[in-house]
């Protein structure tokens, strides 16, 4: 059986290495990119002193280069990418909306949409070199129009414009993709309110909880959904 090859941006750290681990754990050859390379490399070394096939590979998802270099780096070494990972984010400013500006949101957009688009576009050659391509988005429920408007999360999440309009942007990009990728599986996942550096450890739930979704995504067949936007327990709201 050929082996899986997969990527996941942003994995040094919580929910990203986290899927690096149950990948690599089932078989899979995962490139684990990051941009902070000492971090990157010690957590890749840990996986393969652990007997895991784990590779580093340096990308910052706001950078053209670097992005451009990875993909250069993965197809010379491995040839083609089965799935996609587009994890790595940042949290943005909490400042009320009435107060925000537009310089003020300029970083997380790059992080959190462009981004995945940059990554999405260098990485597609390699993907359509796969007999069986997935690409997974790490979106959020305060992405989902629907969840955050519930009359049962009144007042519970600070009104922000950075975060939660870049994944609900996410959401809408990862429906485009799907919808002009023929051959591809495209979907978005809802991580839950995990413990991470993203959210101070206030999560409730355990990395492991946390990509539940992301591996399910990561892992779907070929007769699986695609366009769809799922949390641990199946399809949620856009």
């Amino acid at each position: 059986m050929t082996q899986t090859i997969a990527l996941v941006t942003g994995a040094n750290k919580g929910l990203g290495l986290e899927t690096v681990r149950r990948l690599a754990g089932s078989g899979w050859q995962v490139y684990l990119a990051a941009r902070d390379t000492a971090r990157g490399e010690a957590a890749a070394g840990e996986f393969t002193a652990a007997g895991l096939d784990v590779r580093f590979v340096a990308l910052d998802v706001t950078s053209d280069d670097s992005v451009a270099a990875a993909a250069d780096a993965v197809k010379a070494e491995a040839g083609r990418l089965d799935v996609l990972i587009n994890n790595a984010g940042i949290g943005g400013p909490r400042t009320a909306p009435g107060y925000t500006r537009p310089d003020d949101l300029r970083e997380v957009f790059e992080t959190n949409v462009f981004g995945p688009i940059r990554v999405t576009s260098a990485f597609l050659p390699l993907l359509r070199l796969s007999g069986h391509p997935r690409i997974v988005m790490v979106s959020s429920g305060v992405g989902s129009i629907a969840t955050i408007t519930d009359p049962k999360w009144a007042g519970l999440l600070p009104p922000a414009l950075g975060y939660p309009s870049t994944k609900a942007a996410l959401n809408m990009l990862t429906v485009m993709y799907a919808s002009e990728l023929d051959g591809m599986k495209v979907n978005a996942v809802d991580p839950g309110y995990t413990a991470t550096d993203l959210n101070g450890h206030s999560g409730f739930q355990t990395v492991t909880e946390g990509t539940d979704a992301v591996v399910a995504m990561a892992t779907v067949d070929r007769d699986g959904p695609t366009g769809g936007f799922f949390d641990r327990t199946g399809t949620t709201s856009w």
